[in-house]
């Protein structure tokens, strides 16, 4: 069962004000918003829907998992793993930065050795080391994953601070539910396909103009 302290910790490090930049990424979806295609709330829904089950949200959900499970010295092929399964050098970036500021901040405050290691692992790892549930982990990662999307929506589409929450709160029940599967599958389960949100992070780096760093 988790404790009071585990959540707290939990929403500590996955809230906008944990400082790992979360806010200056959109994971493609500027670019998206930008060309047209995604330009209401129910778009944006399916959108964020759709890279969370289909793309880097599965697949960070795993690279949670394994580097939760994992030995010291597994670390290093899963991080590589991780890195490899970023389809653009922008996503990448979201990776490896987000993890750097990770690592950084939690060894200052929590006392734990995470330097180099891209996001999805370093928060598999801390958490293993700090004894966190991995399911309620990967339950407040994937929801904190969503509403960073769903702010890049409220203020580029623009939707409404009360729409975007009601996207939040649509999508709760399925962070929960791949977070479940997530707690039984390895790296063998490892897939993509969400094609699209993937190229639009790679048209990304040559947008002219732009809020976001991807």
């Amino acid at each position: 069962m988790a404790t009071a302290t585990d959540i707290l910790t939990l929403t500590q490090w996955f809230s906008p004000a944990f400082p790992v930049g979360a806010f200056a990424y959109s994971h493609g979806l500027e670019w998206a918003i930008d060309v047209g295609d995604v330009a209401n709330s129910e778009q944006v829904g399916v959108w964020i829907s759709d890279v969370v089950q289909h793309g880097a949200g599965w697949n960070d959900s795993l690279f949670i998992g394994a580097a939760y499970q994992a030995s010291t010295d597994e670390l290093g092929e899963i991080d590589a793993m991780s890195r490899a399964f970023s389809a653009s050098a922008e996503r990448l970036k979201e990776a490896y930065l987000q993890g750097a500021a990770f690592c950084n901040v939690t060894g200052e405050i929590w006392g734990v050795d995470l330097k180099g290691l891209t996001y999805p692992v370093a928060v598999g790892r801390a958490a293993r080391l700090q004894g966190l549930p991995l399911e309620l982990t990967n339950q407040v990662f994937l929801q904190a994953f969503v509403s960073n999307l769903a702010a890049v929506a409220m203020r580029l589409v623009p939707l409404g601070q009360t729409e975007g929450q009601k996207l939040i709160h649509a999508l709760t029940p399925l962070c929960c539910t791949l977070a479940e599967s997530a707690a039984t599958a390895t790296l063998d389960d490892l897939a993509s396909s969400s094609f699209v949100t993937d190229i639009a992070a790679m048209k990304h780096e040559t947008q002219y103009s732009r809020i976001f760093r991807t």
